[in-house]
Order: C-alpha cells, then structure tokens, then sequence
C-alpha cells in the first residue's frame, strides 16, 4: 500500500461542500475540517455488513467520496490527510491510544490522529469529538463540541480531554498508513472489539451531532427507536445519504 497517490482533489471537495481554497491556511483548515465532519459520517457499517476494510488510499477514495460513505479513524483521517496534503498543507500520521474508562489507556495504533502545519490536532475520524482543529499546545480550547486541553504526556505524547476527561493519548511520531493496518485488521476481527457490537452512523449536525446506533436515532438528546427495517434504511438515507440494500447487523447473528 502506497500513500504517493494523488487524489482527485475537486470530488473531494465536492463530496463535502467546500470551494478549493485559495491558499493552505488557518481558517480554510477550520472550513474544512467541519465540514467533513458534517458530510461524511463515521460509520462502523463495513463491519457489520460483510465488507473488508481496506487502507488502500483509492479504495478509501472509492469508498468515501464516489460511493458517498463514512468509515472509521484509520479510513476518515486516512484519506484526509491526502486531501490536505493535496491542497499543500503539511501533514503528520500519529498513532494514539483511546482511553477506555477504568481499564486507561488502550493500545497504540487504537486511534488515527493527524498533525498539521506542525500546530494543529486535526481528527475527522473520531465520532464526538471538536469540531475544528485543536491548537497543539496547553490551555483551555473552548470549540463547540465541548472543552478540551492538549496536555504534555511525557515522552513528547499529549493528552486529549475533552470536558475534563481523557480522550485518548498521541504518540509524538510521525507514521505512515500503512502502520495501522494491523490494528485496522484487529479491530474489524477481534470478538470484543467495540466495533463490532453495534452498527453506529453519526454526524455533525449544527452544533451537534445526529447518531444512529442500531435501531436507535438519537438527536438533540432525544432518542427515537426505528421499529422496521424499512424504518432504518431510510434513516440512514436521509439522515446520513448512504444507500443500503440490507440492516447492518453485527456479525454472527
């Protein structure tokens, strides 16, 4: 798997909603960021509809800008990366470890997460997370997905929080996409992976975010339960634009 690919720059603009910018700066990195956000869903469906998922940049490409779908950490960061880097910003792959509750930290390569212009956390592929980049640096980050800080580690990792919790930790060194493919693999197989529970499509949606985890659609707090599959697939048109043929179910039932 090569990441010397090009991509084709104008469909992915296309696919999110947003003019070429005119230069690789600041506020056209915000621009962009929240609107891949609000276009392109994360989305664990792959998993739970028989698919594989592959790094590989133009399947990535295919997948989510031609067949309009989402992905996960390693294919939403993955692919745009590519897109910044098309549009001339520089970018670094960094591998992080998601904090899971009592149990700490998880494994490396748990999480994708991208550096850019050497000053920016750039994460499109987190699910709830801030909607524009996070300054690389200590402090309070008022965003309008919450509060977060970026606090040194040790080692050179940062820490995440987002309303005073840990998110997940960023090994400071730079990776290619190929690392991640192992884990890529591992979370799509692994029995208690969190992937493969249940079915989960969620977007920015204003300023917050619109879900659809199995059977249950979930904005603004409230919680309606879909009762047919007619119901679901629907759902997933409208809310999210991605056309199904089936319910994806989790695997083995």
């Amino acid at each position: 798997m090569s990441e010397a690919v090009r991509v084709d720059v104008n469909a992915y603009l296309d696919r999110i909603g947003v003019a070429r910018p005119v230069a690789a700066g600041d506020d056209a990195l915000r621009e962009l960021s929240r609107a891949h956000q609000s276009a392109v869903p994360f989305e664990n469906l792959s998993i739970h509809l028989g698919e594989p998922i592959s790094l590989d940049p133009d399947d990535l490409f295919d997948k989510i800008v031609r067949r309009r779908r989402g992905g996960f950490c390693y294919e939403l960061n993955g692919l745009f990366a590519l897109l910044l880097e098309e549009l001339g910003y520089p970018v670094e792959r960094v591998a992080s470890r998601v904090h899971r509750g009592e149990a700490g930290f998880g494994p490396l390569f748990d999480h994708l997460s991208l550096i850019v212009d050497g000053r920016w956390l750039v994460d499109v592929g987190f699910g709830r997370h801030s909607s524009y980049p996070l300054l690389n640096q200590p402090g309070e980050q008022l965003d309008p997905g919450g509060r977060f800080e970026v606090i040194p580690a040790g080692d050179g990792d940062l820490d995440v929080h987002r309303n005073g919790e840990p998110q997940y930790r960023i090994e400071r060194r730079t990776r290619t996409l190929a690392d991640f493919a192992p884990t890529c693999w591992w979370q799509q197989t692994w029995p208690e992976s969190t992937f493969r529970r249940t079915p989960v499509c969620s977007r920015l949606d204003g300023d917050s975010r619109i879900t659809l985890s199995g059977r249950s659609l979930i904005r603004d707090g409230v919680t309606i339960t879909l009762e047919s599959d007619e119901d679901v697939l629907a759902a997933y048109r409208t809310h999210f634009g991605i056309e199904l043929d089936r319910v994806p179910v989790p695997p083995g039932r």
